[in-house]
């Protein structure tokens, strides 16, 4: 029987295809020009490996201006400690068709594609953590789209791997040059959960890297409760050291079930009692413009986090039942306040910990 790491990648690369299937177990045809990859990985030639030392190749830098600065105009003024940093994994926007020789794993250097990562995952989630964390978020040469519908799994790993092989380099580049010693969060969405599952077990679990680790945020994606061995789900929301993971479906709907932790990003425990939205602290919606307290309601529920049909203007229109894309963002504030929350605790204990190692024996 597979555990750990050898589960979790097994699972990923099976249930890809239905992950995708926004309507339920079957999956969808694809209906988007440049969506399909005709040929096979070894086909086509792979981008340019991106050099960290270049700025150009961090979607989200401390060192310049970018979408990961932004907040939502109620927010602004805030003061802004970060005490800790966040090594953040974006979402696949790589998901027609590239312009170039490339197909399965996109270039760096793609506009198109790095507007689409900016205006998407880096502004409506990594700018989440931005009060609490300097923000770091690299590019790479993130898997196409296709990946998540082809049944071909050389091909799925082969494109993961390659995605795989800049995250680890743009992290190792973080540690050497960037952390000195600062507390750490790894924050990633949908593929990005996938590398940052590879990061934190061989960079963080059992390592002495551990001592600094303050949790890690894995949404989008089903991580089972053995994917760790040391690196446990975390209890309530604050607790550090640990890591949370949460799906979200509108209510009722039931998709492939799949042996996975679920946290519920409002009380931030695995318990299936349903919160509702009084206990809510906001969303943040297409605009980025407000915050939006006591819009969802959410409860666990076998695996995956079930939310209530969400009601604001032009919701009607929403007919997908899986709001994969708003796991973030439908609790932009639950997850800010409760990064720092964690912060906090870590910061505290450490602390503690300190001023006892300091008394005379």
């Amino acid at each position: 029987m597979r555990t750990g790491i050898g589960k979790f990648l097994v699972m990923i690369l099976l249930v890809l295809p239905e992950i995708s299937a926004a309507q339920g177990g079957k999956v969808r045809k694809p209906i988007r020009k440049g969506v399909v990859i005709e040929n096979r990985f070894s086909a086509y030639p792979s981008p340019p490996a991106p050099d960290y030392m270049n700025i150009n190749n961090w979607a989200a830098h401390p060192d310049k201006k970018d979408p990961s600065d932004e907040v939502p105009k109620s927010l602004a003024g805030a003061e802004n400690l970060q005490a800790g940093d966040v090594f953040f994994i974006h979402s696949t926007s790589y998901t027609g068709n590239s312009g170039d020789s490339f197909r399965w794993n996109a270039d760096v250097r793609n506009e198109k594609i790095n507007k689409e990562t900016d205006n998407g995952s880096i502004r409506f989630q990594a700018s989440i953590f931005n009060n609490h964390y300097r923000v770091f978020a690299p590019r790479y040469r993130q898997a196409h789209y296709f990946i998540f519908l082809t049944h071909n799994l050389s091909d799925k790993k082969q494109a993961l791997d390659l995605a795989y092989t800049d995250v680890r380099k743009a992290f190792r580049y973080y540690l050497e040059n960037h952390r000195n010693g600062r507390p750490f969060l790894i924050a990633a969405h949908s593929q990005g959960t996938i590398h940052a599952h590879r990061i934190l077990r061989e960079f963080v679990e059992g390592k002495p890297l551990q001592q600094d680790f303050v949790g890690a945020y894995l949404p989008g994606m089903p991580v089972p409760s053995d994917s760790f061995t040391l690196l446990m789900p975390c209890k309530d929301s604050t607790d550090y050291g640990c890591w949370t993971s949460w799906r979200t479906w509108r209510y009722d709907y039931e998709p492939t079930r799949y042996t996975a932790v679920c946290h519920n990003p409002i009380s931030w425990t695995t318990d299936t009692i349903q919160v509702d939205k009084s206990g809510h602290k906001g969303a943040v919606l297409r605009d980025f413009k407000k915050t939006r307290p006591q819009l969802c309601d959410a409860k666990v529920h076998n695996g995956i986090l079930w939310v209530h049909r969400l009601k604001f203007p032009g919701s009607r229109l929403i007919k997908n039942p899986n709001y994969h894309i708003g796991d973030y963002n439908l609790f932009y504030l639950d997850v800010r306040e409760n990064a720092g929350l964690r912060l906090q605790s870590f910061v505290n204990k450490n602390t503690a910990q300190k001023m006892t190692n300091s008394l005379p024996k």
